[in-house]
């Protein structure tokens, strides 16, 4: 009867996934919660399906150890931990009744919030926390569970119809908190099948995710060969004016420029054609340290003779890597953007972001992978950060930190900010330093009608949406994007990058960054291609 409990709400979930994603406060078109909930689920299901005549217990170990790998997302991560803290209270029982089903919810719950560092009333865990509570209340009537199971729905129901009134984001945006859909659907289809009513339990394929893929093998369109990087330990006081002249002569030869100073430090880095006359030139502001060329063009080469169909080769064994002591995983949507964050030295990539957030299981994959005492790893998104935490719990054997990075552009800060030769913790006290100084946004179109922060929006308007909410609503991309960029910079803003997607031409944002020298005179614009989908662009402010 559990077995098939837990088949129904799954399959009940993933019958209204679509809708549950069409629930997103911002309406953009990568509304996921009902995705990233059923691809979660199904990950337990896998694991479930393939026990021959189980127990009780075994069913609640395959369900947690199976949701907690296929987890995605905020969404999929809570509903795991919900999971594990249910199973972990029935492992050792052989049946349930209502007493161990109120503790297991119970449990379930206590779990949960746990795992949230800050946790948010008017979403998922708010429905299941009155569920959890209305079990509770309900043992001391009826250990009858039918009538348990029943109120418990009828109630997580009104507790979601009022999350509105608990998040007024949810108000504005006229819509019930996704995550707790989610989990009614779940309970909803439980329930049909405790009470015996015919579920179809089979559940469809989804598309999975990309394997974690070595970051050499996504290199493509390299116009300057040698990845060249290396540390000046400065002999002389390195002024403002030495660092524009610095650059201005890199960009005559080269691109994907960083020259950062920090103390008696430069760190230098930059694609080109000649590194001997960069390594001339680093010596003229003293001696050099952390040297390292890499041709691009044959990493890329070797890459492509390795792929045996569309697939990237699996990447060489660990231990056949010299071991490091500092390794970086970036999670990464786009040719471009993988490119970017393989020039500044990260190990590994896993494809993903906004539009298919990866699993724990992903994450645990690529940590297996880097050979380095300290793993860090770099969501790129607020949504992948609680899975990257429940990779890095589930890591035993290695070091591994995850650096809350929410946005692409504090992606590419952390590695910019990285300098060899110091401990974890003073890499990440660095790397958490900078990212304050960034400010970003994405701009994409809407994908229905809405109200957010007094601001109307009509399907198919263009958005520019930063940190903490919608910055700018237009019809043109291109004014959007100024728009947008004009509630970002202020009086001490230095640097303007723009990321363009794959449905953005390099003319277009060409012609973009010419409006804003124009218009920001007095910071430094820099395009790059980042070949993300969905986003026409994405903005860093610094």
């Amino acid at each position: 009867m559990f077995r098939k409990m837990f088949l129904a709400g799954a399959a009940n979930l993933e019958s209204s996934k679509e809708w549950i994603n069409e629930l997103n406060v911002f309406p953009v078109p990568d509304g996921d919660t009902g995705t990233n909930m059923t691809l979660t689920i199904k990950s337990a299901v896998k694991e479930m399906v393939q026990l021959s005549n189980p127990n009780l217990g075994e069913l609640a170990k395959a369900i947690s150890s199976g949701s907690l790998r296929g987890a995605r997302g905020n969404s999929g991560v809570i509903l795991s931990q919900l999971f594990r803290g249910f199973s972990k209270e029935i492992e050792d029982l052989e049946t349930i009744d209502a007493y161990s089903m109120a503790n297991a919810s119970h449990r379930a719950v206590e779990t949960a919030y746990k795992a949230v560092m800050k946790p948010k009333e008017g979403t998922i865990l708010t429905v299941a926390r009155c569920m959890a509570e209305k079990v509770g209340e309900m043992v001391n009537e009826t250990q009858d569970l039918e009538v348990i199971l029943k109120e418990m729905v009828r109630h997580g129901e009104y507790i979601l119809s009022q999350t509105p009134e608990m998040l007024p984001v949810l108000k504005q945006a006229g819509v019930v908190d996704s995550g707790g859909q989610g989990l009614i659907q779940i309970a909803k289809g439980a329930l049909d099948a405790f009470l015996g009513i015919e579920v179809d339990y089979s559940l469809q394929e989804e598309p999975m995710t990309e394997r974690p893929v070595p970051a050499s093998a996504a290199m493509e369109d390299i116009q300057f060969g040698y990845c060249t990087e290396f540390i000046v330990n400065s002999e002389k006081k390195f002024e403002e004016k030495d660092e524009m002249e610095f650059k201005v002569f890199l960009e005559s030869i080269g691109d994907s420029i960083v020259v950062v100073s920090d103390d008696e430090i430069i760190k230098v880095h930059v694609h080109t054609n000649d590194p001997g006359l960069v390594i001339q030139k680093g010596l003229s502001f003293g001696s050099l340290s952390h040297m390292k060329i890499d041709n691009m063009r044959e990493e890329h080469r070797e890459t492509l003779l390795r792929k045996a169909d569309a697939v990237v080769a699996e990447p060489a064994e660990t231990e056949k890597v010299p071991r490091k002591e500092h390794g970086f995983i970036a999670v990464s949507a786009g040719g471009g953007l993988d490119d970017i964050f393989t020039s500044f030295g990260v190990d590994y990539l896993i494809k993903g972001g906004q539009t298919m957030n990866p699993s724990t299981q992903d994450i645990l994959e690529a940590i297996e992978k880097v050979n380095a005492d300290n793993i860090f790893i770099l969501p790129n998104n607020g949504n992948i950060i609680l899975a990257a935490q429940q990779a890095k719990d589930m890591t035993e054997d290695k070091n591994v930190i995850v650096i809350p990075t929410k946005t692409i552009p504090q992606g590419i800060s952390a590695m910019i900010s990285y300098s060899p030769g110091k401990n974890a913790d003073e890499v990440i006290a660095k790397i958490m330093e900078d990212l304050k100084h960034i400010k970003s946004a994405e701009i994409t179109y809407a994908v229905r009608d809405t109200v957010i922060d007094g601001i109307e929006i009509k399907e198919n308007d263009i958005m520019g949406i930063g940190e903490e909410g919608i910055l700018a609503v237009g019809q043109n991309i291109q004014g959007t994007a100024i728009k947008t960029l004009q509630a970002l910079v202020d009086e001490n803003s230095e640097i303007i990058s723009i990321y363009y997607g794959e449905d953005v031409t390099e003319k277009e944002a060409g012609e973009l960054a010419a409006r804003l020298e124009d218009l920001f005179p007095d910071a430094e614009v820099e395009v790059n291609k980042g070949g993300q989908p969905i986003y026409y662009y994405i903005i860093s402010v610094e």
